[in-house]
C-alpha cells in the first residue's frame, strides 16, 4: 500500500494536464485523500479562489 504524499488541509500547487480542459492551475487545499488502485494516488482538492472542488492525481500536485 502506497502512502499519500500530502495531508488533509495542506496547500498545494496544481498543474493541469493537457486533457484537463480549462481547469485553472494555482493554489488548492487538500480536502480528502482518496483510495486509488493505481500508483498515482488521488485527492479531492478545493480551489482557494473559487472554492470549486475537483479530483486530481498526486502527480499533478506539488507543495505550495
Amino acid at each position: 500500500m502506497t502512502l499519500h504524499k500530502f495531508a488533509v488541509g495542506e496547500r498545494v500547487e496544481f498543474s493541469p494536464g493537457r486533457f484537463d480542459g480549462n481547469v485553472p492551475r494555482g493554489t488548492y487545499t487538500i480536502a480528502r485523500q482518496l483510495p486509488s488502485e493505481t500508483p498515482d494516488l488521488q485527492y479531492r482538492v478545493k480551489n482557494v479562489r473559487d472554492s470549486h472542488e475537483r479530483v486530481v492525481r498526486e502527480s499533478q500536485l506539488r507543495r505550495g
